[in-house]
């Protein structure tokens, strides 16, 4: 029997109904997530921009200079160049070795034989979750010139102690330690759950054909585990040119307030986002850390990009 035209129309104007309420259904349960988004995030990063072309403390109004804070900051601000060469040392000293150790305690926690693995998991994920402030006061203590346990083991075997507060190499590797001991257990976790997602088939079939352990490690697990890698990469770059909150405690353990807004006496480990800070709070010249901002976010696309380029030619 066929369908009378008018009947197909109906039909038709039916389904196309169904699929825009359909469609205002997901707008509508999405529609919270926008809202906030718009609000907090993207409102801000325009005003941002917009605060960036102007001089302005705050508190009287905003006098249109165009791109001279950015001028200014590129070709007449040494500190704002100091600032991110220690956040690229930082980063360097920090990131690569704590992805490395926790690719392999991830590949070690994920075999069979070991036992008390979620204890193990547990404990060095603890770290992730402790209390920023009591982290700086256990590395202060630690890194402490006349009584912590560093100087102290270099005491024990004839070396000469560290001051570890005013030598700027110093400094910063004790601030990158803060770092990966925090973040370690947290990439751990990451890289554990993409070493479970790869199918046990493929191990076994590599056994079968005679492969070792190591070359089952560099041939397939290391492939598979290439997008987690980049994921982790990503979060750690995006996170690790925006420090603040690690060298600020640690310094303010150390020395105190006054010091750690500096970044230390030689601004040793004055990060990109205590230098805005700075600017910001301290020097109440908002335009100039509004393009320090922008900056910032700029520097941090760019190398996230080229950290997606090196690994994508890496796993190829």
């Amino acid at each position: 029997m066929e369908i009378v035209p008018s009947t197909e129309q109906s039909v038709r104007k039916s389904r196309f109904k169904r699929r825009q309420n359909d469609n205002l259904s997901g707008l509508l349960y999405t529609s919270p997530f926008f809202i906030l988004f718009a609000i907090f995030g993207l409102y801000p990063a325009l005003y941002t921009i917009y605060v960036s072309f102007h001089k302005w403390s705050l508190l009287g109004d905003k006098e249109y200079v165009g791109f001279r804070n950015y001028r200014l900051l590129l070709t007449q601000d040494p500190l704002f160049w100091r600032s991110i060469r220690n956040t690229f040392i930082i980063w360097f000293e920090s990131v690569p070795l704590q992805l490395l150790l926790a690719t392999l305690m991830a590949v070690l926690l994920n075999q069979a034989f070991l036992k008390w693995k979620g204890v193990f998991r547990f404990l060095i994920f603890l770290p992730n979750i402790t209390s920023l402030v009591a982290i700086s006061l256990i590395f202060a203590n630690v890194f402490s010139v006349k009584y912590g346990l560093v100087n102290y083991l270099l005491d024990s075997i004839g070396l000469n102690r560290i001051d570890w507060v005013v030598t700027p190499w110093a400094t910063q590797f004790a601030v990158s330690m803060l770092i990966l001991w925090r973040y370690l257990g947290f990439h751990m976790i990451i890289q554990l759950a993409g070493l479970q997602s790869i199918p046990n088939d493929l191990y076994e079939s590599a056994t079968i054909d005679g492969a070792s352990k190591t070359q089952q490690f560099f041939r397939i697990t290391l492939p598979m585990l290439m997008p987690t890698l980049l994921f982790s990469l990503i979060i750690a770059t995006t996170g690790g040119l925006q420090i603040f909150t690690e060298p600020y405690s640690f310094m303010t353990s150390l020395v105190g307030t006054g010091a750690a807004v500096n970044g230390g006496s030689s601004n040793q480990v004055l990060t990109v986002v205590m230098y805005l800070y700075k600017t910001a709070f301290t020097d109440r010249s908002f335009g100039y850390s509004s393009a320090i901002a922008n900056l910032l976010f700029l520097l941090i696309m760019l190398f996230s990009l080229f950290n997606t380029f090196v690994v994508r030619k890496l796993r190829d």
